[in-house]
């Protein structure tokens, strides 16, 4: 057999091995791949809209951008929102807030009539709430999808008849200026999408213009929800599925929900809710996906993350994870739902680098669970969220029913 030997330096953000075989060649190998690397980013919070009425909680802020459609070349941002109705998941129907200069100015909330509520007899109305816009570039269409509603004359929501929890989606178009109506996505009749919802979640448009939308699903309201990834055509005005890839189970408490997914240097990368934790997984084509593990810290502790939504944000360099979390001195916030924090993910290990920690928006005494988050362009994203507080004065913490973007920006 053939010796060689190992000579290791270190420095505190990467160790190096400086391998040296027989034939004298020299390979170095770094234990930090540079996805691995802690990037420099800044977080910059900004408030866009406020409400202190005791009457008005605007809710499920989540912002896309349209290239070179606003000022001087600069994307256009459209960003829906709702009001949240003080029962449980009641919401109104959809407005819209615009920039065309990047946020230094806004217009609206404005109630869009082709998105606002359809009323059904009995008082029953149907509702579209949990959306994230996104730009189809093959169609140049906005398209907006989220999870279609049934609600009771009190705002509960019903499971009265077959399928009363879908998915459904509406297009938008900057030529125009123009809203189509809601349409329900079509999926397969097979019992698993007898409850399916695109929700909350991050979705991704293909280079060949077809989406991936994770969805959670299961045969009724009543079971524990599993987790599947869809791929769906769209010709700029209909959808048509094509196929759904690993259906991915938890049978604690309701099971897994909310998924985001995102495409991070070749590989497609899943976030999930859980009542107890939050679970990530990462696949090769989008469809098909590794056993899910808990997240955690790259100290090995549990990310602390639970019964909420998490997302990304992704650079050709550096991949994150937004989310909230236990031990934040945040005892007294439902569900620890606030602070929200971003920190870089190593992705071969699917693991959180507390070291990369930051604030996003901070803690104000109000919860922030609902919150989006988008690309901009190459060097910028948005966090967006809304401060779940309905009053007339402020919090002693400072939340007053804001809105917010937080600019993540890259150098």
């Amino acid at each position: 057999m053939n010796s060689y030997w190992i000579k290791k330096s270190f420095n505190p953000e990467k160790q190096t091995f400086r391998i040296l075989l027989p034939s004298l060649l020299v390979l170095t190998v770094s234990s930090l791949p540079a996805a691995e690397e802690p990037l420099d980013f800044t977080v910059k919070p900004e408030v866009v809209h406020q409400d202190l009425d005791g009457k008005t909680c605007w809710f499920h802020p989540r912002a896309a951008a349209i290239p070179g459609a606003g000022k001087d070349g600069m994307p256009s941002v459209i960003m829906t929102v709702q009001k949240h109705l003080k029962v449980s998941d009641y919401y109104s129907g959809m407005y819209v807030m615009r920039t065309d200069d990047l946020g230094k100015t806004w217009t609206g909330p404005t109630e869009q009539p082709e998105l606002a509520w359809r009323h059904q007899p009995g008082g029953i109305v149907v509702a579209v709430a949990d959306v994230t816009p996104g730009w189809h570039a093959p169609s140049g269409k906005l398209l907006a999808i989220g999870a279609q509603v049934r609600y009771s004359p009190k705002g509960h929501q019903l499971a009265d008849i077959e399928r009363a929890h879908q998915t459904a989606y509406a297009t938008y178009d900057p030529k125009t200026n123009q809203w189509t109506p809601w349409q329900q996505l079509p999926l397969p009749p097979d019992d698993l999408f007898n409850y399916a919802r695109n929700a909350c979640s991050q979705w991704r448009v293909e280079d060949d213009g077809t989406l991936l939308l994770p969805f959670y699903v299961g045969t009724s309201q009543r079971v524990p929800k599993s987790i599947t990834v869809a791929r769906f055509a769209f010709d700029g005005k209909e959808f048509q599925y094509l196929e759904h890839g690993d259906v991915l189970k938890l049978d604690v408490a309701r099971g897994l929900c909310e998924p985001s997914l995102v495409k991070f240097q070749g590989r497609y990368y899943l976030t999930i809710r859980n009542d107890v934790k939050g679970y990530v997984t990462v696949g090769d084509d989008g469809l098909h996906y590794e056993p899910i593990r808990p997240w955690k810290f790259d100290d090995g502790k549990e990310l602390g993350s639970y019964n909420t939504q998490q997302h990304w944000v992704a650079t050709g360099e550096g991949l994150f994870l937004v989310y909230t979390r236990r031990g934040a001195n945040n005892d007294d916030i439902m569900r620890h739902r606030a602070p929200l924090f971003i920190a870089q993910v190593a992705p071969q290990k699917l693991q959180v680098l507390r070291r990369t920690e930051k604030i996003a928006v901070p803690n104000r005494g109000a919860s922030l669970g609902n919150f989006g988050a988008c690309r901009i362009d190459a060097n910028q994203w948005w966090i967006t969220v809304g401060e779940f507080y309905i009053n007339t004065s402020p919090h002693p913490k400072g939340a007053d029913g804001s809105l917010f973007i937080s600019r993540v920006l890259f150098k």
